[in-house]
């Protein structure tokens, strides 16, 4: 008796169960799809979408609590929830992407709870700002560091410790002594805002009446509240920036709150410091740059509705957020929306879901849409608004081909000669070059010019890139690096080593025998420095503070460079040799947006494009302005076909550390994929036979193009389905029938693959 009267509650709760104790069903970021059964003692007043501390066999881990269980659940050997924490709860609407997400890729549920809750799920709390300001008369001993200290502290202010020993030059030591002689005292601070406060009405923009008519648009539903989806279409430098700023501000005067994707917040300076010069303020910025302590702030801050406006990339769409009225895609056609590993989704399209389950506008904003956009804008799924001009006037950059076949560099040189004489003619004008090239280090291959050995990756199907800043050869896949040797490995003939092909670093090496007193950048994200310098040499590009720049894509991605007019595009044809279906569509929109980097300023730009298929639909396009043909006649190729956005697509990846095993699993999935019965949501062509009207066609397996990937073989199955088929539940039904994944198989599933490699 005296035992069982000792026992505290929790032992209580443990092992007999009251009335107002229930069952919740926890998820757990882990690689499961089922949420965990747990008694829930009443204290804990837990509700769906609740943080909670559980055990997990012999650890305690983060979960949350996804929903109550059916009434009369099965309480024997449960455990019981540990602990509430101290964390905003997941409104439905978060849970609810999350179920969809994991439901529409095929990832386990925990992985998609972890896109949402990866910030806070082991997050320190927050260590309390401490402050210091004086307190007392001077101490008995009087140093003259003591005296800059209190010097600087006079006026009553309260200041960081760290503020304080900066503007007395001295140590934090100095500080702590003050306070111990009673001369300053350290008072708590408020914990640092999550974000800066934005006003909606601090300095709007002046906008042109087609700016404006596309902007009371995109203002008018925000305030109007509901699911409203708009393709927010403009040419480079039509100013779509400030056009969504303005439903921005509308989305911040009804007490709302707004999101901004783009695929590489971390290197737009351009676009936070215009965000500022609008609201009196930057966003908030969630990116892989900004610190664990900060990401887990800005969590919380979201949750709360302390922090109104975001901009971040793809994983920012999980945040949190407690009344969202609007989401921006800023650059929708961009690849890089598309996580390629773990859970394989697409940011843009996810986002139209959130918008959906938020009751929220949202805008895909792009000069080159992607054709899914596009026809759903022609649908009339997506309402379309359009900017067909440059704002202020500026004409649209003149456009012309070199034809490589006639017109191209002597041997061993990349740079046309009618490119080399309008690029020293613009350097003259003290105007800028852009010279475009979308392949990074020196050059892509190195081979013994005696034996022919080429340079491979260890690890991977792939050739090793010269990098010769850096002195080594790279796998641009996984990561290897070695030494660049002197002497041949196979043979051993001695300077016997030659790069072919270029790469930015060669093109520098070539624009300095050119313009040999040229200030000449390269920028690329291989050097080191990372996002910091990338920021600082974008912001000594608009500046003018380079004659050439010579860059990959990174430099296609939105930026305004006042003084450049001339955009030379060395490679023009090296994307479409690709078997990607969407190679041609990428081409135009890279080419397009690099291009339109041209004549931003005062300046007329043009562009001159090298290739060797100047009669190209591609290249033609781009020279006669005529990207509404182009998108009809690639559109028209698609519907036939029936590829996206037309039908659907899946790629299974089959990899294993030995080719066989790998190989072997493929045909056994492939076998199972042809076994399948017909149902009502689906139909599979026989193997081998002509496919009828409706029935999904499963191609493969076959080795990847790039076979080898970290060690790992790999061998590819594509599901090619109608709308009409339920895709996700065959792929389902699919892997359930297949073999079990042994001996260190791996099967990846990418609903809607953006790579083909």
């Amino acid at each position: 008796m005296s035992g069982a009267a000792d026992m505290d509650e929790r032992e209580l709760d443990e092992r007999e169960p009251r009335e107002e104790e229930r069952i919740v069903e926890v998820l757990l970021p882990v690689a499961v799809d089922i949420a965990y059964s747990y008694r829930a003692p009443a204290r804990l007043r837990l509700a769906p979408g609740d943080c909670v501390e559980v055990p997990l066999a012999t650890r305690k881990a983060f979960g949350v609590v996804w929903r109550f269980a059916e009434p009369g659940a099965e309480r024997a050997g449960l455990k019981t929830v540990l602990a509430k924490l101290d964390r905003p709860p997941l409104r439905a609407e978060l849970r609810a992407l999350v179920d969809w997400v994991a439901r529409w890729t095929l990832a386990p549920r925990g992985m998609a709870l972890r896109l949402a809750t990866r910030a806070v799920e082991e997050a320190a709390p927050e260590t309390p700002r401490v402050g210091y300001r004086l307190a007392g008369p001077p101490p008995e001993r009087m140093t003259p560091a003591r005296a800059r200290v209190i010097a600087a502290a006079e006026g009553g202010l309260v200041f960081a410790k760290g503020e304080l020993a900066r503007a007395a030059a001295c140590t934090a030591g100095v500080v702590d002594a003050l306070v111990d002689a009673g001369a300053l005292e350290a008072v708590a601070l408020p914990p640092e805002p999550a974000a800066p406060p934005l006003d909606p009405d601090f300095a709007p923009f002046r906008l042109e009446a087609e700016q404006r008519a596309a902007a009371d648009a995109l203002a008018a539903a925000v305030t109007a509240g509901g699911y409203r989806p708009f393709l927010l279409e403009g040419v480079t430098g039509a100013g779509k920036t400030e056009v969504y700023f303005e439903a921005v501000a509308a989305a911040l005067r009804a007490g709302g709150q707004a999101l901004v994707l783009m695929p590489e917040i971390a290197l737009t300076a351009q676009f936070l410091e215009r965000f500022a010069a609008r609201f009196g303020a930057k966003p908030a910025e969630w990116h892989s740059g900004v610190s664990e302590r900060k990401r887990a702030r800005l969590w919380r801050g979201v949750a709360l509705g302390e922090a109104a406006v975001v901009a971040g990339a793809r994983s920012a769409l999980f945040l949190p957020f407690s009344n969202l009225r609007l989401i921006v895609v800023d650059e929708e056609h961009e690849a890089a929306y598309k996580q390629e590993d773990g859970v394989a989704y697409h940011a843009r399209d996810m986002a139209v879901v959130r918008a959906r389950l938020e009751g929220a506008a949202i805008a895909l904003a792009s000069a080159t849409p992607s054709i899914e956009t596009r026809v759903n804008a022609a649908s009339g799924r997506y309402a379309h608004l359009r900017l067909s001009a440059r704002a202020g006037a500026r004409a649209m950059p003149r456009i012309e081909a070199i034809d490589m076949r006639s017109n191209g560099p002597e041997r061993g040189r990349w740079i046309a000669p009618r490119l080399v004489a309008e690029a020293a003619e613009t350097i003259l004008r003290g105007e800028q070059v852009l010279f475009f090239l979308n392949r990074r280090g020196y050059a892509p291959l190195t081979l013994c010019r005696s034996c022919g050995h080429r340079f491979r990756c260890p690890n991977c199907d792939a050739w090793l890139v010269e990098h010769r800043f850096r002195r080594a050869l790279v796998c641009h896949h996984c990561g290897h690096v070695e030494r660049r040797p002197q002497s041949c490995p196979e043979c051993e003939a001695e300077e016997s080593l030659a790069a072919c092909g270029p790469g930015v670093e060669r093109l520098a090496e070539e624009a300095a025998i050119l313009f040999p007193d040229a200030r000449v950048l390269v920028l690329s994200s291989d050097f080191p420095g990372g996002q910091e310098r990338l920021r600082r040499e974008l912001a000594e590009i608009a500046a003018g503070a380079f004659d050439i720049v010579i860059g990959t894509q990174l430099v296609a991605k939105g930026h305004n460079f006042p003084f450049l007019t001339l955009v030379g595009v060395i490679d023009a044809d090296s994307g479409l040799g690709s078997s990607d279906p969407r190679a041609a569509e990428r081409t135009f929109q890279l080419l397009a947006q690099v291009t339109g980097r041209a004549g931003r300023g005062d300046r007329p730009g043009r562009a001159l494009i090298q290739s060797w298929q100047a009669d190209h639909p591609v290249i033609r396009a781009l020279l006669s302005g005529e990207a509404e043909r182009f998108y009809e006649q690639e559109t028209a190729l698609r519907e036939r076909a029936g590829l996206p956005p037309f039908g659907r697509l899946a790629a299974l990846i089959v990899s294993a550390k030995d080719a066989g095993a790998a190989e072997a699993h493929a045909r056994a999935l492939a076998q199972a994929a042809h076994r399948l019965p017909a149902t009502e949501r689906y139909r599979v062509a026989p193997a081998g036979g002509l496919p009828e009207e409706g029935e999904i066609i499963v191609l493969g397996p076959a080795e990847a193009p790039i076979a080898l990937i970290r060690g790992r073989y790999r061998f590819r199955l594509l599901v090619k389905a109608p709308r009409s088929a339920d895709l996700q539940a065959f792929l389902r039904a699919m892997l359930a029938a297949a073999p079990k994944e042994r001996g260190g198989v791996r099967v990846a599933v990418d609903v809607d693959p953006q790579s083909f490699w």
